[in-house]
């Protein structure tokens, strides 16, 4: 999944709808060759990484991780009531805070 295409799912959801954004372990893949991902892989995983952090800042997502395996988790964001202020503004305030 994409930074883009979980703000877009961020901006949709309803209150409790869960999405699992990544499944592995989200510290190691981001960070090193261990997770087996190339440095492009790393780099999009870190701004998708990034953008869920930033929806949890405003306040519109929970986030939550389950552990899979040993090493291995599903990373889960839930999306919270919406702000009462118009779905554009939230998404262009999440997206000015990127």
């Amino acid at each position: 999944m994409s930074d883009i295409a979980f703000y877009a799912w961020v901006s949709q959801a309803t209150e409790g709808e869960a999405l699992v954004y990544y499944r592995g372990f989200l510290a190691v893949d981001t960070e090193t060759e261990l997770g087996g991902l190339s440095v492009k892989e790393r780099h999009a995983l870190r701004a998708l990484a990034d953008a869920a952090f930033r929806a949890a800042q405003q306040s519109l997502v929970h986030l939550v991780q389950m552990r899979l395996a040993t090493d291995r988790f599903a990373y889960l964001a839930i999306a919270r009531p919406k702000p009462c202020e118009p779905k554009s503004r939230s998404i262009v305030r999440l997206l000015a805070a990127a």
